[in-house]
């Protein structure tokens, strides 16, 4: 009994091992490939451009720009629907589900939520399906699910493709939260320049939105992180350079981390990531989050 023991004790060290081992070698490939792809300027669909760049200062950083033409007719607005009643309104999805769900042509992470936690790959929430509720206001097609306890900064956009910070243009259509102002005015917010938490101040991936000067264009930013020797994140004042090297006027910062991603359909009607998401610190691996901000858009000539 004693050597079957010891015997079993042996094999499942083996395989543990052997598990792996074979998870760093696909975490190597993802990167790898993911490094290997060249800097991009294409359009994605009519009034949508893709911008992809690999930055080697101040570390290595890539970068993901998508620049949305508001004044295109085709272009519309989604933000994830909820219930308005609810505890928790709405039901965890990754970014690739409520693109593939709600058959939108790009879509990003939206913001902050709670119940979160992440101890490992067995012990985290929430998983797709679970109850989760945002941290700030969002409402989605004239249906507000979720209040702003906390003034957190808004994006809200009409039907017409009206958009503005942190003030509705009318009676409110879709708005989505984030956490703190990243340019206002054409320069950097002055909250950044206030004593922030340590966690602003290290690089890690980010997700940010931000407008022209005259509302007409919608530039999203995502930076990869988290992973070495393809893309080590951002700082939030790093973040708002990049806005500004866009020409964005006013731009706030959304959920960062494991939930930022950038996904958009391929010609399949299919869910394509054009980012390196990194969840429970595995490249690759969404995060099943709350609410989402989409675009439908039609394809490119």
């Amino acid at each position: 009994m004693g050597f079957s023991t010891r015997k079993l004790i042996v094999l499942i060290s083996f395989f543990s091992l052997l598990v792996l081992a074979l998870s760093a070698c696909g975490v190597l490939s993802w990167t790898s490939a993911h490094f290997a792809t060249p800097e991009t300027n294409q359009e994605l669909f009519k009034g949508v451009t893709y911008f992809r760049q690999v930055r080697p200062s101040p570390r290595m950083m890539v970068v993901h720009v998508v620049i949305i033409d508001l004044k295109k007719s085709d272009i519309k607005t989604l933000v994830t629907p909820g219930k308005p009643r609810a505890e928790y309104p709405l039901n965890a999805r990754t970014t690739s589900q409520f693109l593939e769900e709600f058959n939108v042509q790009l879509a990003i992470n939206g913001d902050g939520f709670t119940p979160w936690h992440s101890n490992g790959l067995h012990d985290y929430y929430p998983h797709p399906g679970d109850p989760v509720a945002p941290i700030g206001l969002a409402a989605s097609q004239g249906k507000i699910y979720s209040q702003n306890i906390d003034s957190e900064p808004v994006l809200y956009l009409s039907p017409t493709n009206q958009a503005h910070f942190n003030t509705a243009a009318g009676k409110i259509f879709n708005a989505i939260s984030g956490n703190i102002m990243l340019v206002e005015k054409g320069k950097i917010s002055p909250d950044l320049k206030t004593d922030l938490p340590d966690e602003h101040n290290q690089p890690q991936p980010r997700t940010a939105v931000g407008l022209d000067k005259n509302g007409k264009k919608l530039t999203i930013v995502i930076v990869d992180g988290r992973q070495t020797g393809y893309s080590q994140g951002a700082t939030l004042l790093e973040l708002a350079g990049i806005l500004l090297e866009f020409n964005v006027h006013n731009g706030m910062n959304l959920d960062g981390g494991g939930s930022s991603t950038l996904v958009v359909m391929d010609s399949e009607g299919k869910s394509k990531v054009l980012n390196s998401p990194v969840d429970n610190l595995i490249p690759g691996r969404e995060r099943a989050i709350a609410n989402h901000l989409g675009f439908f858009a039609k394809p490119k000539k």
